[in-house]
């Protein structure tokens, strides 16, 4: 009862928030729900600057209702299809992301950008944009304005890719496996891959692009799994190496775990889609909830201030992808 009492304010204003964002994502899917609920929440702040009895309840929705966004994702793979059909994708897939997360370090170091952000924002460039920075974020105890400021920059870039990547795959001839690939290794956010994908198909009748692109959206989900443990592990050793009193109960991401063993409930039993539809659906809302609160703990005007350098690293990481992805693809024959 107490937790109810001390959270329930919060948490109802974060849901009161998601809801017409989800509802906005479905109609915009190339924006996505997520975006429309940090933007609410950061545009609400701008009026109330005191959350007061409402700080709670954001606050646990920023950090727990985001975690169980993530274990809630794994339902949605089955890691034996996601082998079947992904895994010749996984030169390119490794390719990208260490091209991502490289770029991302180099930028840190010679940019002086803050070592969080460079994290957040080289993770979810490679990755799957907002569930890897999900998923990152309290491995490496992000704060909600960094959160949000890597956010922002991904799905800069989710838009002009899914805009622009159609029309760009058919001036380089691309085939449909090409463009399936390109789209799910080079586009950063899911629904940014499904949309691109699906107007390639569109254009393209016939094809399947959009089935391909999906499959390896998926196999870059799990590599969410070794960066989250390998970032606990750095942050370990160099809070020891500070001789800071460390806690690995609170650095290692057990959810993570959760994770990986609802993937693994998935595959075992392979769970048919009347079940893990509702799962991933419910995933998907408490992102958006999520989101919804980091924007509340967002000062927008000084996100906008601070910006140039993030964004500067978010072009780089992406351009980086794209270009990885394309070579990568010539190299194996793909294209």
């Amino acid at each position: 009862m107490n937790f109810i009492r001390t959270n329930f304010k919060g948490i109802a204003l974060c849901i009161a928030i998601a809801i017409p964002s989800w509802l906005l994502g479905k109609e915009f899917p190339i924006i996505g729900g997520p975006v429309f609920g940090i933007l609410a929440g950061m545009l609400l702040t701008v009026f109330f600057k005191t959350k007061g009895s409402f700080q709670s309840g954001i606050a646990f929705t920023s950090k727990k209702i985001l975690q169980y966004a993530v274990i809630l994702l794994g339902f949605g793979l089955n890691l034996s299809v996601i082998w079947e059909t992904g895994k010749q994708s996984l030169p390119i897939i490794v390719s990208t992301i260490s091209t991502s997360l490289i770029i991302a370090f180099l930028l840190h170091k010679s940019m002086h950008i803050p070592s969080k952000i460079s994290t957040l924002i080289g993770v979810g460039s490679s990755i799957c944009g907002g569930s890897a920075i999900a998923a990152t974020a309290p491995v490496i105890d992000a704060s909600d304005e960094e959160v949000a400021q890597s956010i922002s920059v991904i799905f800069l870039f989710n838009v002009i890719a899914a805009l622009i990547f159609p029309t760009l795959g058919g001036i380089l001839g691309m085939s449909s496996e090409g463009f399936g690939l390109f789209a799910g290794t080079a586009i950063n956010d899911t629904s940014s891959v499904t949309a691109a994908a699906a107007a390639w198909d569109e254009l393209h009748p016939g094809d399947h692009a959009l089935e391909i692109a999906t499959i390896v959206k998926l196999t870059r989900t799990l590599a969410i799994i070794p960066i989250t443990l390998t970032l606990a592990f750095l942050r370990t050793k160099r809070e020891k190496a500070q001789q800071v009193n460390v806690s690995i109960k609170k650095i290692f991401p057990f959810f993570i775990l959760y994770f990986l063993l609802a993937s693994l409930i998935t595959t075992l039993f392979d769970l048919p889609a009347v079940i893990t539809d509702p799962i991933k659906a419910c995933s998907k809302f408490f992102i958006i909830m999520a989101m919804s609160a980091i924007g509340l703990n967002t000062d927008i005007v000084k996100l906008i201030k601070s910006g140039g350098k993030p964004i500067f690293m978010g072009i780089c990481c992406w351009s980086g992808i794209a270009l990885v992805s394309l070579l990568m693809q010539l190299i194996l024959g793909i294209m």
